[in-house]
Formats: C-alpha cells, structure tokens, sequence
C-alpha cells in the first residue's frame, strides 16, 4: 500500500512538472513571437535561450546562435554552437561558424568553414571569402581555383561590399574578384607588376569608384616606380 501511494505521489510530481514546462514553452515561444514582432534583438536573444533550456533542440540553439552572429555577438555565436567542423551542422551552423571566426580573425578555421559551406553549394560569394581567406592564409593555389570560378560564374548584378572606408560601399563581385587576382599575380612574382595592375584596371573598368583596388594599383605603381629607379 505504501509503495502505491508512494507511486501515485511521483506520478503527480512528473505530471505537473510536465505540465510546468509545457506551460513555459508556450509562454517563451509567445514571448519569442512578440520579440521578433518588436525587432528587439536582446528579447529574441532571451526567449531563445530560455526555450533552448525548457525545449532543446538544434534547431533553435542554431538560430540563437545566427542572432547573436547578427548582431556582432561573435563570440557569444560560437560559445553557443562550438568552433568544431562537424558534417552533421546544419548549413545556417556552417554559416555562423565561417563568418564569426572570420570576425574574430581566425582565417585558418574560417576557411575550414566555408569550404564546408561551398562544397555543399557552390557559390560565387562564398567563394570570394574563400579566395580572401587562402590569400590571407598563404594558400595561393586553393585561392586562383576560386578565383576562377568566381570570376566565371560572377554576374554584374552581384555586389560585394567594402568596409575600408569611413563610408562602406559596393562594387560588382566580378571587380572584386579581378582585384584578387592582382594581388595573387604579385604576390606569386613580384615581377609581374604589370600583369598585377592589369587586373586592377580590369576593376576598375567595372567600377571606377572601387577604391581598394585604386589603393592597391597606386601601391603597385609606386612599387615598379621605386623599382625602375634602382636599375
């Protein structure tokens, strides 16, 4: 008799904590729903994190972890779904992970992350961060194939934005990608400075106000200037 009423005792104890936490799910999911209404990015940010402790699911700790990436929370981002390359993450995972450690100036692994993401799903704009980061990271060859492929899958419509100025601004991919290419040409051969500026200008043709690739073919000019005058 003792060990039935004892049973019966737990039994009511699990349903109403059952009952407890669906309650909070609805509540944090209604809280969440009037979060993202109200644009309040710290609101989403709390329900979230309060559902991902009632309700866990890899669902939601991933797009936890995409607000806070885009709210330059990185590191918060990558505290929440680890810096790890993992086949089973999600592409919005892959995602978080690729431009958070690229934030944080971690090129090596961010590189890891969006080779993940362009092996899934080739892409002209992935591939111009891919080719950015090989440079950064001393991979000259990894960063010329995706170079040529952005350069031949680019479209005119597709932009790319520059952070370099107090003003950003944008410029076709296609010119970004030429700019690259200078920079891979002269930093292969510094002999090639020609070859180099005749990439920049190819930018340039496509936006006359790409101002880092101005940068960059004045530097290259000054550089052949200063060479001419040693011979």
């Amino acid at each position: 008799m003792k060990k039935l009423a004892f049973f019966f005792l737990m039994l009511i104890g699990y349903t109403g904590m059952a009952q407890t936490s669906d309650a909070l799910k609805a509540h944090y999911e209604a809280f969440y729903n009037e979060m993202r209404l109200q644009g309040d990015v710290n609101g989403i940010i709390n329900a979230l994190t309060h559902l991902n402790i009632v309700a866990p699911s890899k669902q939601r700790r991933d797009t936890l972890a995409y607000v806070y990436m885009n709210s330059n929370q990185h590191m918060q981002a990558l505290n929440t779904i680890g810096i790890e390359k993992n086949d089973s993450d999600s592409d919005l995972a892959v995602q978080v992970k690729a431009v958070s450690l690229k934030s944080l100036n971690q090129p090596k692994r961010a590189a890891e992350q969006f080779q993940v993401l362009y092996d899934r799903n080739p892409d002209p704009f992935v591939a111009y961060e891919l080719a950015d980061l090989k440079i950064l990271i001393g991979d000259t060859e990894g960063a010329e194939k995706d170079i040529a492929y952005g350069i031949a899958n680019s479209t005119l419509n597709m932009k790319h934005a520059f952070y370099e100025r107090q003003q950003p601004y944008e410029v076709p991919l296609k010119a970004a990608f030429y700019h690259l290419q200078g920079l891979v040409i002269f930093n292969k051969d510094k002999t090639k400075i020609d070859e180099a500026i005749g990439f920049m200008d190819k930018a340039l043709e496509l936006d006359s106000n790409f101002n880092l690739a101005s940068l960059s073919k004045q530097a290259l000019e000054k550089r052949k200037t200063e060479g001419e005058s040693e011979n």
